[in-house]
């Protein structure tokens, strides 16, 4: 069994390419829908509240977890490793790998919540790969509530005004790459393309899903679809029609609600 858990809804995004590579697998996600966002909160308290899940998502018997949050996994991360006794992904480093492997001018743009793009973690893994490439974050706070608030056609003209004023200044920086640092963003994908025509996008979902997939080998071999349970902090009315939207023609079912600040 993997866990999967963000801050909101946006991991749906990770769980659901995990669940297209690993079909047999059984998933435990938590969406942290009573906090969200993490994006304006401190680091500190962005790893209690990680912590907090990791022992509920560990009370499973999870083989692994993945930390489908951009602030999470650039503030948690080290951690989490240290004090959970099972592999632990996060979205920064697969994301970095695909974006250094992609570009050609080797000018990196970076979109997160204010604390990812503060704490620098994507820009340090790309660094590290190929220290000549230049990265310019920019953070983006609004959309992850225009993508929990529905605002996801790609035509909508508040999320494309959204994505105007926060990307055009990287028309001038002349990246051809573009990190989705923040697992809500996929869902507006054609909103950050059109306003970005030319640039290539790298979902930091797809890319830890694929990581992961590829530590933890091809799933049970049981022959049926495995099972996805989830759990949310605020009520999980509207849950399974609001998830859909990111996990497209895979079932979803309903969510249990669980009182997270009891662990």
């Amino acid at each position: 069994m993997i866990g999967v858990f963000d801050s909101g809804l946006g991991g749906l995004t990770a769980l659901c390419e995990l669940v297209k590579l690993l079909p047999g697998e059984d998933f435990v996600y938590f969406g942290d829908t009573g906090r969200v966002p993490y994006g304006s909160k401190s680091a500190d308290t962005v790893i209690r509240y990680s912590t907090e899940i990791m022992r509920f998502l560990s009370g499973f018997g999870i083989d692994a977890a993945l930390v489908a949050c951009g602030t999470a996994s650039s503030a948690a991360l080290p951690t989490l490793r240290r004090e959970f006794p099972i592999p632990v992904f996060g979205v920064i480093d697969a994301a970095a790998a695909a974006a250094a492997a992609a570009t050609v001018t080797r000018r990196v743009g970076v979109i997160g919540t204010a604390t990812t793009v503060r704490l620098g973690a994507f820009e340090r893994g790309i660094k590290s790969l190929d220290p000549g490439i230049s990265v310019t974050s920019v953070a983006c706070p609004l959309f992850v509530h225009l993508v929990e608030d529905g605002f996801t056609d790609p035509d909508d003209p508040v999320t494309l005004a959204a994505a105007e004023r926060y990307l055009s200044p990287l028309r001038g920086t002349g990246i051809d790459t573009l990190i989705l640092g923040c697992t809500h963003y996929p869902i507006i994908s054609s909103a950050i393309a059109k306003t970005l025509p030319g640039v290539r996008l790298i979902s930091s979902s797809k890319a830890a899903a694929e990581k992961l997939a590829e530590s933890y080998g091809t799933g049970t071999a049981h022959g049926a679809r495995g099972t996805i349970r989830c759990f949310v902090s605020d009520t999980p009315e509207g849950f399974e029609s609001a998830g859909q939207i990111f996990m497209g023609d895979i079932p979803l079912g309903h969510a249990e609600f669980v009182d997270i600040s009891k662990y």
